[in-house]
């Protein structure tokens, strides 16, 4: 039988519709809208398109938006500037400065600087410890939107076998903690995991976030499993995940398709993100 597909545009429309109305509840409260500031450093297409899309979003829920785009050889100094003056912007709840940078610039240091209130991204090394040590904080979009499809599939998580593809601080390590504090027994797989598949096999929950296409298929999924698909790669025939869809869905019970399944999440859960830290700091 088929896997049944966890339809993540869909409950992203739902979350968007429950924060738009918030949003006008907390603009009633406080006199204002919250405010979300993006910044991008040069003119990568894919940063660009990604950016419009959460202005779009930004819009559509009743959340004011501010964009400060910087030409490619931008010096560290001029944006960390930038990022110091919307730390004391009063009227600027979260900061978003997109990745990946021009090589001249320091990821690390720049995300460092911005206020932890503020980091709405969740990728600070401040907000990335909060998480490691189960503190409240912001929480990074993307594994944020795959704990809320397991949680609305219902996957019982508390003594589950999960699985992560993927270590990268954006994304694969996040989930591991978010996963763990569910009281998930994880297992992080990565490019050095021997017998990928036969380690992919014990999970309960898998969750793919590699970036590599295709990377995983039927032979790596426990009958039954969930598994989530949070890699997005183009090729000559379009969009594709990490797993082999067609051969998984016919192993798996449940799993998200590419597009249409985490994707739409990350941009819902900016915007839960954005207003949460609106409600921080009235």
């Amino acid at each position: 039988m088929a896997a049944r597909i966890i339809d993540g545009k869909a409950v992203a429309t739902e979350i968007r519709a429950r924060v738009a109305e918030e949003v006008r509840e907390f603009e009633a409260e406080a006199g204002r809208a919250p405010a979300l500031a993006t910044v991008i450093v040069g003119d990568d297409p894919a940063s660009k398109i990604y950016v419009d899309m959460k202005h779009r979003a930004c819009e559509e829920a009743g959340i004011r938006s501010v964009h400060h785009g910087l030409a490619a050889e931008t010096g560290e100094a001029e944006l960390l500037d930038l990022v110091a003056a919307l730390n004391d912007d009063g009227e600027i709840d979260g900061i978003l400065v997109q990745l990946p940078l021009p090589d001249q610039l320091d990821e690390i240091r720049v995300v460092s600087e911005i206020d932890t209130g503020k980091d709405v991204d969740g990728l600070s090394p401040t907000s990335a410890g909060l998480l490691a040590h189960g503190a409240p904080g912001l929480v990074p979009c993307t594994p944020a939107g795959v704990m809320e499809l397991l949680r609305r599939e219902r996957v019982e998580l508390e003594g589950a076998e999960a699985v992560v593809v993927g270590r990268s601080k954006l994304v694969g390590v996040p989930i591991a903690r978010l996963l763990l504090l569910a009281n998930a027994t994880v297992t992080s797989c990565h490019s050095r995991t021997r017998d990928l598949p036969a380690v992919c096999r014990r999970a309960d929950v898998l969750v793919a976030a590699a970036g590599a296409p295709r990377l995983l298929g039927a032979d790596a999924v426990k009958p039954g499993a969930v598994v989530i698909d949070v890699g997005v790669n183009r090729g000559e025939d379009g969009l594709c995940g990490d797993v082999d869809h067609e051969a998984v869905a016919e192993v798996a019970a449940a799993i998200t398709p590419v597009p249409g399944g985490v994707g739409p999440m990350t941009i819902a859960m900016l915007l839960v993100n954005t207003l949460a830290a609106a409600r921080g700091r009235v």
